[in-house]
């Protein structure tokens, strides 16, 4: 990096994707601030200077609050953000309690809208621009039959809703709003699932990697020119029929 050292968090950040941005941007010479319930005891990382590990519930307001204090504590600005804490809840919709409901609020919807609004605050104080990037699902655009997931839907849904919104908003400050919609990914969610099964909810049939994932969100994170843009990762599912 040829300017001065950015800073990214990274919600979500002890396991598969969010792992593996925790890396990938070490790897490019960030600093990062990663959270999760457990991360510290997650052994997920090698001790970094360039790297601050935050426990807490990402739906809680006050571990918003910790994680950009950790952010400006330690490293003195916000430059990037990733989104990628979520849950998934599958069942038929009429299954579908509060507690589902209240779940994937919290964590899909008020994990998001907690971090990113302390998040964009600081990059508007920072006037350097930034970048933020959500973590959606492909079945926002392709339901799959079988896969009834309407009511965690109304929470991804609503974060690419709000990614071209915020992406208007924030142009003329230079913060740039932008989304990931995965597929099928290899990651512990799908541990218990057959993996020839797996393979037949993509038209390429394959599973996709959480590299394949990561380079989508180091894409979108410093591609100066592009925002409000929602990027499928998922072998073409969101196209249509297959």
């Amino acid at each position: 990096m040829t300017q001065k050292q950015k800073t990214m968090i990274v919600t979500g950040g002890s396991q598969g994707i969010g792992a593996g941005v925790v890396n990938a941007f070490l790897e490019r010479g960030y600093n990062v601030v990663a959270t999760s319930r457990n991360i510290t005891d997650s052994g997920a990382f090698k001790v970094s200077d360039r790297l601050a590990l935050v426990d807490g519930d990402i739906g809680n307001p006050a571990t918003a609050t910790q994680v950009v204090n950790t952010a400006l504590g330690r490293f003195g600005s916000i430059d990037a953000l990733v989104n990628n804490a979520g849950i998934y809840i599958s069942k038929n919709f009429t299954d579908y309690k509060l507690e589902d409901l209240r779940a994937l609020t919290s964590v899909n919807i008020e994990g998001f809208l907690f971090i990113s609004q302390l998040a964009i605050k600081q990059m508007l104080v920072q006037e350097t621009g930034g970048s933020i990037v959500n973590i959606t699902s492909t079945l926002v655009d392709q339901p799959i039959a079988g896969a009834n997931s309407a009511v965690a839907m109304i929470t991804k849904g609503g974060l690419e809703a709000a990614t071209r919104s915020l992406a208007i908003e924030y142009a003329k400050s230079g913060i740039r709003v932008n989304a990931v919609a995965p597929g099928i990914v290899d990651t512990p969610m799908h541990k218990d699932n057959p993996r020839e099964f797996l393979k037949t909810l993509q038209p390429m049939g394959q599973i996709s990697d959480v590299q394949d994932i990561v380079d989508a969100i180091v894409y979108l994170t410093e591609a100066k020119q592009v925002t409000g843009e929602v990027l499928h990762v998922d072998g073409g599912a969101h196209a249509g029929k297959w």
